[in-house]
């Protein structure tokens, strides 16, 4: 039998996969739209730090983006079942938020435990746009995240035309002069690990520019994933300052951790 043509009034969406007609095309021209928010986290024994971090910022940024607000118990509600669902009490958890609230869930395999490797960045001019928030149409980070890693580096190290420091491809960067672990004062997304560590080191922050480096002593990189001693920045070079680095580490596993299931 053939199908008859659809009504010029059928304003629905057919959407295949490798030749596969997708199940709900609706959603996934949601996932496809390139237009909402996400948090990361990883989860140990069914509990991540900073959680209440992670809740806020999705509200926050599902208010800002969509205009309602996202209710903290609902997303711990999802993790929980989610993390059920694969069998694990530790995973990378991924929450990501498109139009409508609509809220997706991803699990999969933890990270490793412990610091990560030393760090090589070059920098790049270019600056995320809406930095505040963590949006999904990461296009430009990825691209210079790429080639840093092509060009022989472990990160892009993002900064303004004029040289002034930022953040990370993917991570925000600390760097140590002897006295205070300075956070780079321009526009960045503040990341809940930055966020966690900020008021249990002695921290400032100011403007940090390329041409400054050579005053610093030492840096760090933190994500959701690892905390990373930097040794390299463009050309100038960074001890690993393994005081400092301990300090970090401790004042990061003393954050007690909080239950996912509400």
């Amino acid at each position: 039998m053939t199908t008859p043509p659809a009504s010029p009034a059928d304003d629905r969406v057919r959407v295949e996969a490798d030749g596969v007609p997708v199940d709900d095309p609706a959603l996934l021209g949601v996932l496809m739209s390139g237009y909402g928010h996400f948090t990361a986290m990883q989860v140990r024994d069914g509990g991540a730090k900073g959680l209440g971090l992670h809740l806020e910022r999705l509200d926050r940024s599902t208010r800002e983006l969509f205009g309602r607000g996202l209710d903290g118990g609902r997303v711990r509600g999802l993790v929980a079942g989610a993390l059920e669902a694969a069998g694990r009490r530790d995973a990378s958890v991924r929450v990501y938020v498109y139009e409508g609230a609509r809220t997706v869930v991803t699990v999969r395999a933890p990270a490793p435990d412990g610091p990560g490797a030393p760090q090589r960045l070059t920098s790049v001019a270019y600056e995320r746009p809406a930095a505040h928030l963590k949006h999904l149409g990461g296009f430009g980070q990825r691209y210079h995240g790429e080639a840093a890693r092509r060009a022989g580096y472990d990160e892009a190290l993002l900064t303004s035309p004029s040289g002034e420091i930022a953040e990370g491809a993917v991570a925000n960067i600390a760097l140590w002069d002897g006295t205070s672990l300075v956070w780079p004062s321009a526009p960045c997304l503040h990341g809940v690990t930055m966020a966690l560590l900020e008021p249990r080191l002695g921290s400032v922050r100011r403007p940090v520019s390329l041409a400054d480096l050579p005053r610093y002593r030492a840096a760090f990189t933190t994500s959701a994933r690892t905390i990373a001693p930097v040794t390299a920045i463009d050309g100038t070079a960074f001890a690993v300052d393994g005081e400092l680095m301990e300090r970090v580490y401790a004042a990061y596993d003393g954050v007690p951790a909080e239950e996912i299931r509400p």
